[in-house]
Formats: C-alpha cells, sequence, structure tokens
C-alpha cells in the first residue's frame, strides 16, 4: 500500500510539480493576456464580455486534467468567434450555448475515431505555413490599437518591447521572472502614477462580477433546434480540433517533447462540453497564449490550470487592478509573440524549396490571412500538397518491354505504383498495333493501390484481345494480388473483350 502511493505521488509530481515556479509565474502572464482577447472574441461573436471569459476560465481548467499537451493553453478564440456571428445574430446566446455543448459531443465523437492520428498527412510546409499565417494574423490583431492609437500608445509599446527584448540581455537577470510579466507591471505603474490618457483593459468591456453557475440552454430541446445548431457546431468541432491539433505540435516542436492527439482531442470536447453547461462559448487552443506560455517559463499541466484560476481571480477579486493594465503592454506582448511565433527560416530557404512545397506554404499563409480561417487555409494546403503529390505519382509506374529476337511473343514489365493518377500513362506505354501473337504482362513488381489500376489492366488486355492477340497477365504478390483477383475482368469468362473505364 505504501510503495502504490508512494508511486501514485511520485506519477502525479512528474506531471504536475516537476516545474511549481515556472507554471505559477507563467500562468499570471498568460491569464493577463487572456482577458483582453477573450473580451475582443466575445464582441466578435456578438456576445456579453462574460461569455469569453468564463469560457476562457472553464476551458483552461478543463483540459488541464483532462488535455493531451502538458503546456498549451485553449481559451475562446477569434477563428472559433467568427464561426458563431451569424447563429448568435439570428439565434441568440441560448443557442450558441446548445451549439457549443454540441461541439464537445462531435469532438468526443472524433476523438473516439482517433481521428488525431491523420495529423501525420499534414505536410510540413502546411505545417510551416498555419504558424506563419497565425503569428501574421497575431500581429495584424495588434494593428488596429497602434494605427488608432496616439503618441501615447506607440511610446508605452516601444518602451514594451524595449522591456521584453532588452531584459533578457542584462548580465544576471533572473531567468525565472518573465519580461512580458515585467513589461506589464512597469508599464501599469507609469501609466497609473503619471496619469498617462491611453487605452486600458476595461475600456474593453466590463469584467463580470460573479462566479460561473451551471445552467442548461433554455431552448427548445426537438429536431429543429438540432438543424439550426448542427452546421455551426460541425464547423466549431472541425476548426477547433484542427487548431488545436496543430497548436499541440507547435508546442511539441518547441519543448521536445510528445503529446497526445487523441487525448487532446478528447479533452477538447469534455472541455467545451463543461463550457457549455456554465455560459461559455465554444474554445480551442490558442498558439499566441500556448506560445507565451512556453517562453514565460510554463510547461506542465499546473500552468494551464493556474492560468483559468488566475483569470478568475483577477477578474473577480483584482478587476479594478486589472482594468487599470494599458492595452499598450498587451499589444506589446502580442507582437513579441508574433514575432517568435513567425518561422522566419523559412524565408530563407523559400527559394531552396521545390517549386510545388513553396507554393504550398505560401497558399496556405495566403488563404488562411485573407480568409482569417485557419481550417480553411489549412485545407488549402493539404489539398494542393494532395494535387501536386498525385502529378509526381503519374511517373510512379514504368513499364518496359523485350521480345527475343525473331519471337512472337512480347513481354511488357510493369515496375511501381499503379493507381487513378498514373492509368493513363500506364495505357499508352502499350504498342498495340504490333504484329505479334502473344502478349505477356508481369505485374509482379508492381503494387495495384485501387480499382482505377485495376480496370487500366483489364483496359489494356481488351485493347490487345480487340486486335487478336493472345494475353497472359502474371498478377502482383500480396494484397495488390488479392486486389487484382477479386475485382479483375480479363480472366473471368467474356471479360475484357471491351475497353474498360477508369
Amino acid at each position: 500500500m505504501q510503495q502504490t502511493l508512494k508511486a501514485f505521488w511520485q506519477r502525479q509530481r512528474d506531471i504536475w510539480f516537476f516545474n511549481v515556479r515556472g507554471d505559477l509565474i507563467a500562468g499570471i502572464v498568460v491569464a493577463l493576456a487572456l482577458i483582453p482577447e477573450a473580451i475582443a472574441f466575445s464582441i466578435i461573436a456578438g456576445v456579453d464580455p462574460s461569455v469569453g471569459l468564463y469560457a476562457s476560465f472553464s476551458m483552461a481548467v478543463v483540459i488541464a486534467f483532462t488535455g493531451g499537451r502538458p503546456g498549451m493553453i485553449s481559451a475562446a478564440t477569434g477563428a472559433m468567434a467568427l464561426l458563431m456571428v451569424t447563429l448568435v445574430a439570428e439565434h441568440g446566446l441560448q443557442y450558441l450555448l446548445a451549439a457549443t455543448l454540441l461541439t464537445g459531443v462531435i469532438q468526443l465523437l472524433f476523438a473516439w475515431a482517433k481521428l488525431g492520428r491523420y495529423m501525420m498527412f499534414i505536410p510540413r510546409t502546411v505545417m510551416v505555413g498555419f504558424v506563419n499565417a497565425l503569428a501574421i494574423l497575431i500581429f495584424m490583431s495588434q494593428v488596429p490599437y497602434l494605427v488608432d492609437g496616439d503618441t501615447t500608445m506607440w511610446v508605452l509599446v516601444s518602451v514594451g518591447l524595449l522591456i521584453l527584448y532588452g531584459l533578457p540581455l542584462i548580465p544576471g537577470y533572473p531567468r525565472l521572472l518573465p519580461p512580458p510579466l515585467v513589461a506589464i507591471v512597469v508599464l501599469t505603474i507609469v501609466v497609473y502614477y503619471m496619469g498617462l490618457p491611453t487605452m486600458e483593459v476595461g475600456d474593453m468591456g466590463e469584467l463580470p462580477d460573479g462566479l460561473p453557475v451551471f445552467l442548461f440552454p433554455d431552448i427548445p430541446w426537438n429536431l429543429e433546434t438540432l438543424q439550426i445548431i448542427f452546421p455551426t457546431a460541425f464547423s466549431l468541432a472541425v476548426v477547433g480540433l484542427l487548431e488545436s491539433l496543430m497548436t499541440a505540435q507547435v508546442v511539441d516542436d518547441l519543448t521536445d517533447t510528445p503529446s497526445g492527439k487523441n487525448r487532446e482531442a478528447q479533452g477538447q470536447g469534455i472541455a467545451n462540453i463543461v463550457t457549455g453547461f456554465f455560459g461559455g462559448m465554444a474554445s480551442c487552443a490558442m498558439i499566441g497564449q500556448s506560445v507565451i506560455n512556453i517562453k514565460s517559463g510554463g510547461l506542465g499541466r499546473l500552468s494551464t490550470l493556474s492560468a483559468g484560476l488566475y483569470l478568475l481571480f483577477f477578474i473577480l477579486v483584482l478587476g479594478d487592478l486589472v482594468s487599470i493594465i494599458p492595452m499598450a503592454a498587451l499589444v506589446a506582448v502580442m507582437i513579441m509573440v508574433s514575432i517568435a511565433t513567425f518561422d522566419w527560416s523559412s524565408l530563407t530557404t523559400l527559394h531552396k524549396l521545390p517549386r510545388t512545397d513553396a507554393t504550398v506554404l505560401i497558399v496556405t499563409v495566403g488563404v488562411t490571412v485573407v480568409t482569417h480561417d485557419l481550417s480553411l487555409g489549412v485545407f488549402a494546403g493539404v489539398l494542393l500538397s494532395a494535387v501536386f503529390f498525385a502529378r509526381k505519382m503519374v511517373n510512379a509506374v514504368h513499364v518496359e518491354s523485350e521480345r527475343p529476337e525473331g519471337s512472337r511473343i512480347r513481354t511488357y514489365k510493369v515496375r511501381g505504383q499503379l493507381f487513378f493518377v498514373a492509368v493513363d500513362k500506364f495505357i499508352d506505354s502499350f504498342d498495340y498495333r504490333e504484329r505479334i501473337h502473344h502478349v505477356v504482362i508481369d505485374l509482379s513488381e508492381a503494387s495495384l493501390w485501387d480499382s482505377s489500376a485495376v480496370a487500366a489492366i483489364d483496359k489494356v488486355v481488351a485493347k490487345f484481345r480487340r486486335n487478336g492477340m493472345e494475353v497472359e497477365v502474371k498478377a502482383p504478390p500480396g494484397q495488390s494480388g488479392e486486389l487484382h483477383d477479386k475485382l479483375a475482368q480479363h480472366d473471368k469468362e467474356g471479360g475484357a473483350s471491351e475497353p474498360g473505364g477508369h
């Protein structure tokens, strides 16, 4: 019993308490950065600021226990907020809460189907494009504060950036004291005691003064309601999982540690269900705040949990103090995050990449930035990668032939991968007009991927037979042979007498 308890404590210590000071300090910085973001995203969605703030608190706390990526922050996001606008405008908050619940259920179904493993099909160029696009969007979200701001805003942002980048260069500077937190505190003190007129967090919206309460959405629970909320919920579920799993991959790379993608998908689903019951909007992982957390020393689940708890503490207990934090401080932090997030090496290596890879990267960034929709950008990049891959695979099949002198038998040796994109090249590789008696098609070194490959073989056989030649097909081994035997018609009675389609 004692050994069991000791092993349990050691396991919890390795998960929760291996980086206590770093996690707790990073949680403060993340919580402060979450407040204006949550308020801004609530405004975008057309709901009260409390909806975004409660969602950020709930998501951070729940995902700390259920998520598969320690150190990653989940909260209200702009990508999700944009998908809610129409539903909120046409049907109101209660339908949004119901959609949030359904979002969580759909994400659980995705997790149980183990869709997280399909992250392997997202090429590196799409990942880099995703990260760079997010960095650009984070920066662009801060531009209005600079454009609409006055000289005071510009000076304060400049001082904040000087602190953020200057402090780490000071010899002996304590690494456990994150520059973002120092910048926020210093600029707040300067603005308060000098009485500088500038935009503050409180100007973004009124902070809630009470705890979130458990509630069921006040809607009719019927098929009509499901028809109303399902399209939005499905979009939220897909975009939320996509952004969360991509962010998890980014944090994996930053920390050189693995994460459980399917567990993260399951955790996102559970967290969204809890959030919907506590009056919050559907949310997902945030790459900006996750990078802030890592850069501030947060590595474990405790950093995510503390960020959520600090957030609630700040808005309920220290709401008056939080309200006077100058937006310039948070703008400076987010600019630093955007610079740190962008993969600058991708610019210097872009001209060295194959033209197809460079095109995929640029299209991913362009579509994401123009539409402000991460899912569209990633979808465009993956689709374009698939098209380029398919074009390359046209040359993956090779047909060689030999005919001994004086013989009326020609043997065609097929090597490589045969599937739908290579079918036309395969069919055109044979000489159907040659005056010979017998043709051997040797597939022993070929791999058949789909029914189009088998249909192409039938078509080739039919062409030869139509010209009066005898055809012998040597089937490929293994699964390709099984596919051939199951679908091929040329070896069936009356089969492959006419060209087949593909």
